[in-house]
Parts: C-alpha cells; structure tokens; sequence
C-alpha cells in the first residue's frame, strides 16, 4: 500500500496515515502521534478502538436493524464511523464536519469513501459550520455524533450549554446525540458534561470500562443523549420510584440494556440515580466556563 506522505494541519500539528501491521488493509490515523481513526478498508463494519465500538452499537441498536439513518458526525477523522454507519445502514444520509481540510485531504487520498455512499464533508469548524447547515435538517436528524479533538483535546467551545442548546433542534423524535468524552483521574471534564447534557435532552447514559468511570485511569467515555419525543418511538424504561423532571431517567433509551452487553467487555453503563451521584456538584458548562478536555499522559500513546 502506497500511502501519501505526513501533512502540517492549520493547527501546526501533523497528520499521517500509517498500515496497520496487525490487520491487512487496514490504516490508521495519527495526529502528532497521537491515534486518531483505525479504519479496515477490507470490511468498514469492523471497529477497533473501544469507544469507537461502544458507539457502533448504539448505531446498532437504537433504530431497526440495517434500516437508513440521517446522521451528522462533527469531527471527520479517517471517516470511521461514516464508513461504518454506510457498511450497516445502506442508503443513510450523512454529513460531516472536519476543520482540518489538509486532513480530509489526506484521509481521501489514503481511503476514499465509498462511491455510493451519501457522505457530504463540509470543511470548517464545527461550532460555526452549525449555522450553515440546511434548514431541511432541522428535525430530521437520527444521530449527531460530537467527536471533535485538536489533537488530543476537546476544544472549549464544543463543550458548553450553548453550544448543546445547537444539537437539539437538528433531532428527529427519538434522534440521540452521541458524545466521545475523554478525560483522567476525577472525571471533573466528563461529569460536567454529563450535568451539562442533563439539563438539555430528556434521558443520559454514560458508558465506559469501569476502571475509566471510577477516574483510576485515562480514556474515553461514550456520552448518549436522547431528544425528547424519544420514549414515543420506542417504549419508556422507567422504575416507579426513579427521579422524574430529568435527565437522570432513561425514557426512550429501553436498549440500553443490550447495549451494554454487546461489549466491548468490561463495561459499566451509568443511568439514573447512578449517573445522578456520578455527576453530583459538577457544574453546567457555559461558555464563560468552558475549558478544552484534559490531556493524556504522552506515554499512553507511546509506540516504541
């Protein structure tokens, strides 16, 4: 395989494209060392990393099996999760925002996206490419997917209130907003994002290796917000006594359960009053107070 050569982001950081040595036709996506995307070309069904295959489940499960989904994706990578939604949903419509044009660039010369894919790639940042989109996806969006990282941060702005009180309008009824949330020891940045969603959408999961949930060790943390209206599609799972007025309830989230047993292993899943404690005295993020996501330990990403 004859991949194109690294290349500056707008950011002053580099991108390449390296072969994964274990999976023939596969490739990876590098930020200034730091892995970015993992992609099989040979079959885009298959997902590597965790948080990215804890993410295709809930592709998986929260609409019939195989049927077209209309999906946003905010933050391009190598396009795993567009190739992945196309792979298992033929004929979904999908956009996606990437800042980095030298890095979409980079990922189509390297990997194409499929022909008969209906992949739009807007160039730009996310946060402003929001109010360019179409009026017509006002409401007609399945699925918004928040993966969005300069290198190995989130950026503030795509963290706050203001900038969830943008997603909300783009849901169809049962639409989920899909967040990527990184963070270390205390989970300060992943439980203000949890309070933040709770105080917009109608139910919040948080979904991780139970070691990541408890803060004894850095990684990703799979966010799940559901629109209101969701619980009419789908069928309310509430206990009797459980918490009403609420994020911190489950409605229209009643797969949650088989999401959690798809893997990848360990898993915990918080909701309800868990997720409740979980983020207990973490402050709404505004964007007078929002600050980009931790940084990783540099060894955690250490190859060799």
């Amino acid at each position: 395989m004859i991949l194109p050569a690294p290349v500056a982001l707008s950011s002053g950081l580099v991108a390449e494209i390296e072969e994964d040595r274990w999976v023939p036709g596969a490739i990876q996506l590098l930020v200034d060392g730091t892995p970015q995307s993992h992609v099989n070309l040979q079959d885009p069904s298959e997902l590597f990393f965790e948080y990215i295959r804890r993410i295709g489940h809930v592709i998986d499960l929260f609409r019939l099996p195989g049927a077209p989904i209309s999906a946003l994706h905010l933050g391009g990578g190598a396009f795993t999760l567009p190739r992945y939604v196309e792979a298992t949903r033929p004929g979904s419509r999908q956009q996606v925002v990437e800042i980095e044009g030298a890095l979409v660039d980079l990922v189509r010369e390297a990997a194409p996206l499929p022909r008969r894919a209906s992949i739009r790639v807007r160039r730009g940042d996310a946060r402003a490419a929001l109010a360019r989109l179409p009026a017509g996806m006002n409401g007609a969006m399945d699925l918004v997917v928040v993966d969005i990282f300069a290198g190995d941060r989130t950026p503030a702005h795509v963290s706050s209130v203001e900038f969830y009180e943008l997603l909300r309008p783009l849901l169809a009824p049962g639409g989920l907003v899909v967040v990527n949330a990184a963070d270390g020891a205390g989970m300060r940045f992943v439980r203000s994002q949890v309070a933040t969603l709770s105080r917009l959408f109608g139910a919040v999961a948080a979904i991780a290796e139970p070691q990541v949930l408890k803060g004894r060790r850095f990684g990703n943390v799979v966010l799940v917000a559901a629109a209101a209206g969701g619980a009419a599609e789908t069928g309310a799972l509430r206990d009797a006594d459980e918490p009403t007025g609420d994020a911190f309830a489950t409605d229209g989230l009643d797969w949650l359960p088989r999401l959690l047993a798809s893997g990848p292993h360990p898993a915990r899943m918080l909701v309800g009053r868990e997720l409740h404690e979980f983020a207990r005295g973490a402050a709404i993020v505004t964007d007078a107070t929002a600050v980009d996501s931790p940084a990783p330990a540099r060894e955690l990403f250490d190859r060799g």
